[in-house]
């Protein structure tokens, strides 16, 4: 539509695992003879423990070097933790209540019954990785039961009430650390109360130099004071390599000679995105040796991962296809 391709995964990552293809056939049908070897490796498990290339990395040839056209322009250099805790407890009573469905998803409903009464949280989704593009539905629900005698009838809203609403997330997760990868972002995800039982899910993203074991240790001491109880469900460290080496500063003069061929461009792009970036998000890279995030979204655009109406324009896609075929030709 309007010169767009609207599908899901056509940013996020179907759309880049199809230029890649495509960048590959054109340059075998053009007569390209490589000096390398070239493989295309097809993951099916990124969203979840990325368990498909940790069992390619296990079992099969590991790359010289490789990458993944899963983050932004121009290349990735770090890549935050990921931390899912599970906060937990038995002491609810009548109450029922429901959110997300996904950790690494900001969620967009939330809905809780007690009695008579029902009340439902309103938000907008977004990826976890960056949470302040989305409405967190599961705080939007607690803040409406401000005033209410509900919240004081479960543990685990108590908590949420007290240490996450209305709050950043640095000021719940007890480290208030940067570093050149940025700070701490989380998420309330997976919100699930029953009778006798209830628990939230919450995704962080925390910096390449800090300890995970200390942000679980300050969020166990917290949720204690609650009766709750703190697992980690899912951790997967994070992910660093220094700016200088030859195959960042080659993808990074890619980047640089096929930007203005971006939808959105604009001159002053040239100063402002040439510099290797930090991420929350996560890739495969930090589960294949060798391997670096490399685009495919220019950071100019606006993010549109795990989002309704996802699309990109058949401008930018051949643009991506262009691209890579000059990537392997340089690379090889």
């Amino acid at each position: 539509k309007d010169g767009n391709m609207y599908g899901r995964g056509i940013v996020d990552d179907k759309g880049p695992a199809c230029a890649a293809y495509f960048a590959m056939k054109r340059l075998k049908d053009s007569g390209y003879v490589p000096s390398s070897r070239i493989r295309l490796i097809l993951g099916s498990d990124e969203e979840r423990t990325c368990s498909c290339v940790e069992t390619y990395a296990e079992k099969c040839e590991i790359p010289d070097f490789a990458i993944t056209p899963d983050a932004d322009f121009p290349v990735i250099f770090a890549e935050k933790g990921i931390l899912h805790v599970k906060i937990s407890g038995t002491g609810c009573s009548g109450i029922t209540a429901k959110a997300g469905n996904a950790a690494n998803m900001v969620p967009n409903e939330a809905s809780l019954t007690f009695g008579d009464a029902n009340y439902e949280g309103r938000g907008k989704t977004s990826h976890a990785s960056r949470p302040e593009l989305g409405v967190n539905a599961i705080l939007d629900l607690v803040d409406k039961l401000a005033g209410t005698d509900i919240i004081g009838r479960s543990s685990l809203l108590t908590y949420i009430a007290g240490n996450i609403s209305g709050k950043e997330a640095s000021d719940y997760t007890g480290i208030g650390f940067t570093d050149i990868s940025g700070g701490i972002t989380a998420n309330p995800a997976i919100l699930d109360i029953n009778e006798g039982s209830e628990s939230l899910v919450i995704d962080m993203r925390y910096p390449v130099t800090a300890k995970h074991k200390d942000i679980v240790k300050f969020m166990t001491d917290a949720a204690s004071r609650y009766g709750l109880n703190v697992e980690v469900i899912n951790h997967m460290g994070p992910l660093f390599k220094e700016k200088d080496t030859d195959e960042i500063k080659l993808l990074t003069g890619i980047w640089s000679g096929f930007m203005s061929s971006y939808d959105g461009y604009r001159p002053e792009y040239d100063s402002l995105y040439t510099s290797p970036l930090a991420i929350g998000g996560g890739t495969y890279a930090r589960h294949l040796p060798n391997t670096v995030a490399f685009g495919l979204t220019p950071p100019w655009q606006e993010d549109q991962c795990h989002q309704a109406n996802e699309h990109m324009s058949v401008n930018d896609f051949e643009t991506n296809v262009d691209l890579l075929m000059e990537t392997i030709k340089s690379l090889a």
